[in-house]
């Protein structure tokens, strides 16, 4: 595998990590300490409150960085949310740690890990909302803990792609592939092989003509390696047996797609009749009152 922006770089491609499971854990003032929080109660406009959180989390660059500026933005909406709800000191660090933690967890990794970070968010609330010390304790009532599951959801992970592509690697995988009873492929070159390159390796038994006919009239190069054997006729035989599975494939799959129109037809042939009889059925129904009247 390999990291499309570390290899542009030159840099040394960094360890992966697999999507894992974290465990919750009590986070007040972990990332926001009174100070901090008092700090950003103080200011009373929003250019003021990003400079303190820049200060806070060396976020200098945010106005020129785009990652910077994005982190900001998220550090930054969580403090108005949680002013908006009147959250006092405690309460405003713990969302804010649950919100940063939550997002440190997706982009740990460049592969999909939304059910393990989604678990994770959901941890960190109850470990705010549950009074089971020492693991949780109880900071935040059942109607701030839907506000707050309401705001990330709608926030954070409805944008979680996002975040992911913002914040990490680009991974390619190169897979290469060896057939049995076939020469082993030479590495790629950089460009095409000249002819010169690519003389050497054809060899022909005699001086006559060395094109034939195969079974569709058209004629074919036939190589030969420098014993004299046919080395077109393997590649043959793995051709025939290419084509033969696909073929197989693609009936399997038009049968399939046949058979999945037929039941969505069936299924609508159905509903139809049920309705035309429920009008029909009205209609009867209506018609004896007509003539009462």
């Amino acid at each position: 595998m390999l990291l499309e922006s570390q290899e542009m770089q030159g840099q040394e491609i960094p360890k992966l990590i697999q999507p894992r499971d974290h465990r919750a854990k009590v986070c007040v003032w972990a990332d926001l300490t009174v100070d901090d929080v008092d700090r950003i109660s103080e200011s009373l406009n929003s250019d003021h409150v990003r400079q303190v959180l820049a200060d806070i989390f060396h976020l200098d660059d945010f106005r020129t960085n785009i990652k910077t500026g994005i982190v900001m933005d998220l550090y930054f909406y969580t403090i108005m949310f949680a002013r908006e709800n009147n959250f006092n000191r405690e309460k405003t660090s713990a969302v804010f740690s649950i919100v940063k933690k939550t997002h440190e967890v997706c982009i740990e990794t460049p592969f999909g890990n939304v059910d393990q970070t989604f678990n994770y968010f959901k941890e960190m609330v109850l470990c705010h909302a549950v009074n089971r010390p020492p693991h949780s304790i109880e900071l935040f009532n059942a109607d701030e803990v839907r506000k707050i599951t309401e705001y990330t959801v709608n926030t954070y992970f409805r944008h979680f792609k996002m975040y992911k592509y913002a914040f990490t690697p680009l991974v390619r995988l190169d897979l290469s592939l060896s057939y049995v009873g076939l020469p082993v492929t030479p590495p790629p070159s950089e460009g095409k092989p000249s002819y010169a390159e690519l003389l050497p390796l054809i060899t022909y038994p005699n001086e006559g003509p060395y094109t034939a006919a195969d079974d569709d009239g058209d004629e074919d190069i036939i190589l030969y390696t420098a014993n004299g054997t046919e080395e077109s006729q393997a590649r043959k035989e793995l051709r025939t047996m290419i084509q033969t599975y696909l073929s197989d494939e693609i009936k399997k799959m038009k049968t399939s797609v046949e058979e999945q129109i037929k039941s969505t037809e069936d299924s609508l042939n159905k509903k139809l009749e049920v309705t035309e009889g429920t009008k029909s059925g009205k209609g009867a129904r209506g018609s004896p009152k007509g003539k009462k009247k």
